[in-house]
């Protein structure tokens, strides 16, 4: 292991149960087949939809990442104002930044702000996942090369000039969605700065259902102290982590068995990196936009 790299506390076997409900292995493998299904569509429709044009191809890369989520069992939550049809414009040149907790967040931040991915060189080669990231453009990068790291910056910022938007990880690793996160790697925000972009926080989260019990009048109902059953529990959901060295079909059959898994999306106030002192003051201000816990205020939500 490079000593370079960012880690991460959690492991499989300590963050990544489940308490709530189950489905049986046939619905499950229902749902894996029709994930992996929807993603190879993308993979297969990828070259016809790069000719649309921005708006068009913005809106059906939307739908497709939010079709992936859901086509895995997974509701979806937007919370705050996404970017909607014939906002492409608007929006490009923008870093999007997020908390990093399964191989979910990718197609969940797509469906608000499709974009050109900064991503580990090992997903390149991952079976679909890989060739589709590839074709939509995924800015690849070799963590462990060090050497790397200033042509890592010189091509997001000439994205960001080019107009694109990037969405970036900064932890550079998953966590399992408890705690405050883990610190971002200031590097992402150089290239925004020298490019004059703005960057776009957002805040992932995953929840479930509450595990229901059997009273002794024989009703199904949810445990003392939990929601009424149809509401997600606080506590994240260990399913949708993938961290350490999870296998990745293991982390599929794990989301796809789970029933009542959310997803969440928050978009937060976008920050201007005009201005800002240097990448590290930049980098601090997004952290703690997503980490802090009064983001978790009531503005309009979509719950699909």
């Amino acid at each position: 292991m490079n000593p370079w790299l960012p880690t991460a506390p959690c492991t499989p076997d300590t963050c990544a149960g489940h308490d709530g409900r189950v489905r049986g292995r046939p619905a499950a493998a229902a749902l894996l087949l029709a994930g992996c299904l929807c993603i190879m569509a993308g993979a297969l429709g990828a070259p016809f939809v790069a000719v649309l044009g921005a708006a068009r191809r913005e809106r059906l890369i939307r739908r497709w990442a939010y079709g992936v989520v859901r086509a895995f069992g997974v509701r979806v939550r937007i919370v705050g104002t996404p970017a909607g049809p014939g906002t492409a414009s608007a929006a490009a040149g923008a870093l999007v930044v997020a908390n990093h907790i399964s191989w979910l967040d990718i197609p969940l931040v797509a469906a608000v702000f499709p974009g050109r991915m900064l991503a580990k060189s090992e997903i390149r080669r991952w079976p679909l996942l890989g060739p589709l990231a590839a074709r939509g453009g995924t800015l690849f990068v070799e963590r462990d090369r060090l050497r790397a790291l200033p042509t890592t910056v010189r091509t997001l910022g000439s994205a960001l000039r080019g107009g694109s938007r990037v969405v970036v990880f900064p932890e550079g690793t998953t966590r399992c969605g408890r705690g405050s996160g883990g610190r971002f790697a200031p590097a992402a925000f150089q290239a925004a700065i020298d490019a004059g972009a703005t960057v776009r926080p957002v805040r992932l989260s995953y929840r479930v259902e509450p595990p229901r019990t059997t009273g002794t009048t024989g009703r199904t109902g949810p445990v003392s102290g939990c929601r009424p059953a149809g509401h997600e529990s606080n506590v994240p959901a260990g399913a949708a982590a993938f961290v350490g060295d999870d296998p990745l079909f293991a982390s599929l059959w794990r989301v796809v068995t789970a029933a009542g898994l959310t997803a969440e999306i928050r978009v937060l106030p976008q920050i201007p990196a005009a201005g800002r002192p240097d990448r590290r003051d930049l980098a601090r201000l997004a952290q703690t936009a997503i980490a802090n816990e009064s983001a978790n205020r009531p503005p309009e939500s979509v719950h699909h």
